[in-house]
């Protein structure tokens, strides 16, 4: 179950991404499980990257597991996902890594599932993780739309 905190102006289908988020978690029999999702803006973003990894810029999405967390730690909870929304709106810096453009709100639907991913236990820190998770997401994606779970 996904629970989601739009902290922005910005409007989102929160009905698809909770669709979205029920998909993925259902693949990986993981659907009993609880997930918050907060929608931020780059300030806020700049400050928990900086807060919790150290680096003093604004990024796309951060992805926090209970133990990171005190606002809730129970053995349904999976975790927390930020997602900058101004970030998946500057969709020329996702053209490369996807080959071709992208609306912003596939950047966003994008960006969720690369959160879970990581909540899942996937590791982009390497170069060869980072491209097993972009493959990955946009095969979850692929298969989200096509079949028209919404």
């Amino acid at each position: 179950m996904l629970e989601i905190a739009n902290k922005t102006k910005q409007k989102i289908n929160q009905k698809t991404a909770q669709a979205l988020a029920d998909y993925v978690l259902r693949f990986y029999k993981k659907e009993a499980l609880e997930v918050s999702l907060v929608i931020i803006g780059d300030k806020k973003m700049q400050s928990l990257n900086y807060q919790f990894r150290g680096v003093d810029k604004t990024t796309d999405v951060l992805s926090f597991s209970p133990d990171k967390l005190t606002i809730k730690n129970s053995p349904e909870f999976l975790g927390e996902i930020f997602i900058n929304i101004q970030e998946a709106a500057r969709t020329f810096k996702y053209q490369e890594m996807f080959g071709d453009k992208k609306t912003s709100s596939y950047i966003f639907y994008f960006l969720l599932v690369h959160g879970l991913l990581h909540l899942l236990g996937y590791d982009d820190k390497t170069e060869k993780g980072r491209q097993a998770m972009i493959i990955l997401g946009s095969k979850f994606l692929s298969g989200f739309f096509q079949k028209k779970v919404v």
